[in-house]
């Protein structure tokens, strides 16, 4: 590895691996058939006067495989929490009970499972796309340090290996973790 000032290999690895692990925040979001505390994570409630994060308002479980419980921490929060749930397009009906909101997960119909996946595919999709820019830039900056000398063409062309090689191994992460979200909600 040679020393330039326009290619840090440690940014474009850590660029590439912020979009695989948004990727998985994302997946996280999507309903399958179980029940999972990541599920809510990416839910907003209208509380003190701002957007806040639900898993910052109220403690998430998941007592058994069809149902979540949301414990608020404030109860005077509880209606809006229960309504930013309802509000979400995961298509959930909390049952509330003072502070604790039962979450009953209904199991998924087939057309609904094959939209759950499409759009799984198209989150993957948009990872991948984030993963090509990031080696566009690397692959921009080597040949801007090759022209201004910097770098001799064999040390270039020895980066831009590097830098394929960090592009194919976060696309495959992404495909690799496509397929098991895919299956998983395929699964009845």
């Amino acid at each position: 590895m040679g020393d330039a000032t326009d290619y840090d290999e440690d940014d474009l690895k850590r660029r590439m691996t912020g979009a695989v692990e948004s990727l998985r925040k994302e997946f996280a979001g999507l309903r399958t058939g179980r029940a999972s505390a990541g599920l809510l994570e990416p839910i907003r409630v209208e509380a003190y006067g701002s957007p806040t994060p639900l898993t910052q308002l109220a403690t998430v479980s998941v007592p058994e495989s069809r149902m979540i419980t949301v414990s608020v921490w404030d109860r005077a929060l509880a209606p809006a929490v229960d309504k930013a749930i309802r509000n979400s397009p995961l298509g959930l009906n909390p049952i509330m009970e003072g502070q604790m909101l039962r979450i009953p997960i209904p199991p998924l119909n087939e057309e609904r499972r094959a939209e759950i996946a499409k759009l799984a595919g198209n989150y993957a999709e948009n990872a991948r796309v984030a993963v090509r820019n990031v080696r566009r830039d690397g692959m921009d900056g080597l040949k801007k340090l090759e022209k201004d000398g910097v770098l001799s063409e064999d040390e270039q062309k020895s980066f831009a290996e590097d830098v394929q090689k960090l592009t194919d191994d976060a696309i495959k992460r992404i495909d690799e973790s496509l397929k098991a979200k895919q299956e998983e909600i395929m699964q009845v």
